[in-house]
């Protein structure tokens, strides 16, 4: 998630200051749109909600007395906006908009499962969150980025209005309904299926709900067939946190980085895929200073398209600034730009011949011992790399035909270029 504005331009925005408020809508729109996507399960109302938390946010912001607490009034307001959207919805019809007109990037659930191609148990618990209680996608929402470090408990506890020891009970029963989903997927998934529960099931029109959650959990439970699918569950918090769901409507997203390491200091700059929409507009700038004496690895991989749900991205554009400073002197610098028909572009053999994945990764120091340690794993490369050094640094170039052949490559690189162990989250 991008780097969010500091207390400073808090305060700038609350005394009227136009380019901060701009910053500050800029900085938090992603945490809004994760909070609300991740609850409402990509419901045509996100866009609405966000608006709604944001026109709030800056009409009464003048209004905050600490504006070190902003970001845990910010939430707070969220929750409290998506609540009343489910208020409004229980007395709605239940399709507010045609399925075939909603919006194809909001549909979290399936953009988990797109996001790192997931299979198994990711992907187990991606679908698993379409069975739980509406109060529990909206805890949901804001434990999954306290489980990716984008929110913190204190954040959590001020959002849902309650004690700390009460937010801890409902997070636990919130994983534990979360545990109960991923059996009822798993007992639905399951080949060969079983009779008893297709039998059980002939009259469900295939809608997760709280009702059919609790009849097949009950039946997995006394079924010897299904009992198997209680077993071997990974622990939520493994599984989620690779799964980071921030999908920004196109034309909204500008991101920036500005970091430094002093002398002795590694960098490690680790990040998920990137995956743009059809249509998708990103401007994003990566500044980086190193002090003589620090280290960096950093990676960035861009996925063009959702290839599992068969999409390709045909136009757009994407806009990728580097700078990289060494000891105050820019030792490299590059801008990569993508618009108008970028499917015909990627297809050229120039560019990526026809692959939909793009990667760089920048390993400081480096020199031809790192890049002979690379080279020598080439042939378990399931995509293009290349990489050479100089100026005291070493740089690799990816292109591959998925996401998951280019991660897989990441990952070798990474491993050899750096003793350091991976984050988890890319071993999940």
């Amino acid at each position: 998630m991008a780097d969010q504005p500091d207390i400073a331009t808090v305060v700038a925005a609350r005394a009227g200051d136009p380019a901060a408020v701009d910053r500050l809508v800029a900085g938090y729109l992603p945490l809004v749109y994760a909070i609300v996507g991740r609850a409402l399960e990509g419901h045509a109302d996100v866009d609405d909600v966000v608006q709604d938390v944001m026109l709030r946010v800056l009409r009464n912001l003048g209004d905050l007395r600490e504006p070190e607490s902003f970001r845990s009034w910010l939430v707070a307001i969220t929750v409290r906006q998506v609540r009343e959207r489910f208020r409004f919805r229980r007395g709605a019809p239940e399709a507010l908009v045609h399925e075939d007109v909603r919006d194809p990037g909001a549909d979290f659930t399936d953009l988990a499962i797109t996001r790192l191609e997931l299979s198994g148990q990711r992907r187990e618990t991606a679908e698993a969150t379409r069975w739980l209680d509406e109060e529990n996608r909206e805890l949901l929402s804001l434990w999954w980025l306290e489980a990716s470090g984008e929110l913190t408990r204190d954040e959590i506890v001020a959002a849902t209005d309650v004690s700390r020891q009460h937010a801890a009970v409902r997070i636990q029963r919130m994983k534990g309904q979360l545990e109960t989903a991923r059996v009822v997927v798993r007992a639905l998934a399951a080949q060969p299926p079983c009779p008893e529960l297709r039998l059980i099931t002939v009259h469900w029109d295939g809608t997760p709900g709280p009702l059919w959650r609790k009849r097949i959990a009950r039946h997995t439970r006394d079924c010897q067939h299904c009992t198997p699918a209680w077993n071997n569950l990974v622990a939520a918090e493994r599984l989620l946190a690779g799964m980071a769901l921030v999908p920004v409507p196109a034309g909204l997203v500008h991101a920036g980085s500005h970091t430094a390491a002093a002398s002795g200091a590694h960098l490690a700059w680790l990040p998920q895929e990137t995956i743009l929409f059809d249509r998708a507009k990103i401007s994003r700038r990566i500044d980086i200073d190193l002090a003589e004496g620090a280290s960096l690895l950093l990676c960035e991989i861009v996925v063009f398209g959702r290839a599992a749900m068969g999409e390709r991205m045909e136009s757009g554009e994407f806009v990728d600034r580097w700078r990289l400073r060494r000891g105050g002197r820019l030792v490299f610098a590059e801008t990569v730009r993508l618009d108008g028909d970028i499917g015909a572009k990627l297809a050229k053999p120039a560019v990526a011949k026809g692959g939909v994945a793009i990667a760089t990764a920048l390993i400081v120091p480096g020199d031809e011992a790192v890049v002979e340690r690379i080279r020598e794993a080439a042939e378990s490369f399931g995509g293009e790399v290349g990489i050479s050094a100089w100026n005291g640094f070493a740089m690799a170039r990816f292109c591959a035909q998925d996401a998951a052949t280019l991660r897989a490559d990441m990952m070798t690189v990474l491993g050899r270029a750096s003793p350091s162990p991976l984050p988890r989250l890319w071993l999940n």
